[in-house]
């Protein structure tokens, strides 16, 4: 199925990976959001659990391996166009992990990776849905969350 004016919504699956007062974002180099800063992930594959699509995206993306995953929400994205059909359509499944250490490095269709600081957000313009999903991940991981976001 074409991810472009899908006839049903496609699984998607995120990863914020945290560390004290900070979340690792990543640049989107296709579309549907071409060129905005989010968490990384992508399309989960046929055959794969939600948790292995979750290490797959994140490793490809950012070369980073994290311990645990824990769910830490679900977000519904759609982008239409504009005669008002659904262009893009995604149930997007979010986890929370901790860093453990290693440089996040930009890969497959990413073309920048950074640690974003919570009073940094709005630089980013970072999606009300991605705060939302790191600060439950913050609470998750037993972290500080975004003082403007607790």
């Amino acid at each position: 199925m074409s991810r472009e004016y899908p006839t049903r919504p496609l699984v998607g699956i995120g990863v914020a990976v945290l560390r004290p007062g900070a979340a690792l974002l990543v640049r989107r180099g296709t579309p549907p959001n071409i060129g905005a800063w989010s968490l990384p992930g992508g399309a989960q594959e046929l055959g794969e659990t939600t948790e292995q699509a979750a290490r797959r995206e994140l490793a490809e993306e950012t070369g980073l391996v994290v311990g645990p995953l824990h769910l830490a929400g679900i977000v519904d994205s759609m982008t239409g166009d504009s005669a008002g059909r659904i262009r893009f359509h995604y149930t997007i499944i979010d986890y929370a992990a901790l860093w453990q250490g290693d440089e996040p490095r930009p890969g497959g269709d990413i073309t920048a990776c950074a640690w974003a600081g919570f009073d940094e957000f709005d630089r980013y313009n970072l999606w009300s849905e991605a705060r939302r999903i790191i600060t439950a991940g913050c609470t998750l991981l037993g972290l500080a969350p975004p003082a403007t976001l607790a």
